[in-house]
């Protein structure tokens, strides 16, 4: 069993895995050199898929009860603006939710909702309540005032929104009037700074009650997460119809109905963690939670640790990945992830335990995260060891010769944590400050990492 470490006051206090969530208060959290990682993982409900649930649930015509829900700030933060919003949420179970729908029409007409750097909630709802008849103000943390939000205010401008910037041109917070409806039919949003604008408008456009083209300008990225919103905003009774690549009609008198029950996947981003482990620890590491099945799109990450040369084996709702380093050595990897930003952080980390260099590239939306993270990666991965070129949209990683004890800093951003935790599989002491960003996500990381984690 893995020793964790807690340092408090310049004392090292070692202990198990059911020390984790103590440790993780303190503001930093050491970990000790690992050999190896195998074991099984369950994971928690989908961050996407969460919030975009409890959103859909409280804007449809009928009771939804949530089961696997995730419990963490992003879904705190999104709970709590619908519980502002006047929509009412019964917790009946750890992770099951009992949500009565308003069937379109929020009953708080009149809020003063802070978000957090909750991305997902953000801007899913400036665009619902753009269009819902009230007077809103919309404000979360200092990164959140930082994190551009213009591409959707000016497509919502388009219908009639009435918003305005309270703070930076083009960033939150944000004031929110009644909208001015025209007849406009057609908005058009650019897609490559985030899927969430689009994302956004989409599950918004039923409140209208008319038909609703949505053009997409340029190239779209994240469209795993586009798919997600399409896939959920069926299950909740709204069949959006896809033309060709970059537009998407929403038909008049289109209405949310509640499905009665639905289920959240485990999050297949919060998955890369874990067949990473396996990879890079031997394993096998087994997750449950998303599989062959799933709707997510970061599920393919385990398609890049196969051409890596992993070993991966698909279930319908779990994947095992394993390697035999005797057998094959792990290889770089030159490849575009525009697809997966999210667990493409993962494979950064992956690579520095690979043969030769790799390059990861269509990653500019990672300069709009919750940090900037082409520069936080480069600077991190320096410190254990790599070198690194990073550019305006790539990174180019070249392992090192030898890995180097790290004090790896977060920027308040649980992937950064997260990510960053699998370096002491390379056998040597990690500490990580500010492990509790991970509560954003996954409080329950480094216990679950714990688990699966081997030290001889």
């Amino acid at each position: 069993m893995p020793r964790f470490g807690r340092a408090d006051a310049g004392r090292i206090v070692n202990g198990n895995s059911g020390q984790i969530r103590e440790f993780i208060r303190m503001s930093y959290l050491d970990l000790l050199p690992l050999t190896a990682a195998r074991g099984t993982v369950s994971l928690p409900g989908s961050k996407s898929l969460s919030n975009r649930i409890l959103l859909l649930a409280a804007l449809s015509a009928g009771t939804t009860r949530i089961t696997r829900l995730l419990d963490s700030d992003d879904t705190k933060v999104m709970l709590e603006g619908l519980r502002l919003l006047g929509v009412s949420c019964e917790k009946v179970a750890a992770d099951t939710l009992i949500v009565h729908g308003c069937a379109g029409a929020l009953p708080g007409r009149e809020a003063d909702l802070f978000l957090g750097n909750a991305g997902t909630a953000f801007r899913s709802l400036t665009a619902v309540l753009a269009l819902a008849g009230g007077n809103y103000r919309l404000t979360g943390t200092p990164r959140m005032h930082e994190r551009p939000i213009r591409d959707l205010v000016d497509a919502l401008r388009q219908l009639g929104a009435q918003i305005e910037y309270a703070g930076q041109e083009g960033c939150p917070p944000l004031v929110i009037a009644p909208p001015l409806l025209n007849d406009s039919a057609r908005v058009s949003v650019r897609g490559n700074v985030s899927s969430q604008y689009l994302t956004g408008l989409l599950m918004a456009a039923p409140l209208t009650g008319r038909e609703m083209i949505l053009q997409v300008e340029g190239e779209l990225i994240s469209r795993p997460y586009i798919d997600i919103t399409l896939n959920l905003m069926r299950r909740f009774g709204v069949q959006v119809e896809v033309r060709g690549r970059n537009e998407f009609y929403v038909p008049a008198g289109s209405r949310y109905t509640s499905p009665g029950q639905i289920d959240v996947e485990g999050d297949a981003s919060s998955a890369s963690y874990f067949l990473a482990a396996g990879v890079i620890g031997g394993g096998p590491v087994r997750v449950e939670g998303v599989g062959r099945d799933s709707i997510q799109g970061d599920v393919r990450f385990a398609e890049t640790l196969a051409r890596m040369g992993a070993q991966i084996d698909y279930e319908a709702h779990a994947i095992t990945a394993s390697h035999d380093d005797e057998y094959e050595e792990l290889r770089g990897i030159d490849a575009d992830f525009n697809h997966i930003p999210d667990a493409a952080m993962t494979v950064a980390i992956v690579a520095l335990f690979a043969r030769g260099e790799s390059v990861l590239r269509n990653i500019g939306s990672w300069r709009v995260k919750e940090t900037d993270r082409i520069a936080a990666m480069a600077t991190e991965l320096r410190k254990v060891g790599a070198t690194v070129e990073a550019g305006e949209d790539y990174l180019r990683i070249v392992p090192p010769e030898r890995f180097l004890p790290a004090t790896i800093d977060t920027y308040d951003d649980h992937r950064m944590a997260m990510c960053f935790s699998l370096i002491a599989l390379a056998g040597v002491p990690v500490r990580i400050n500010d492990p509790a960003c991970v509560n954003k996500t996954y409080p329950g990381y480094f216990d679950d990492f714990a688990r699966i984690s081997v030290r001889e």
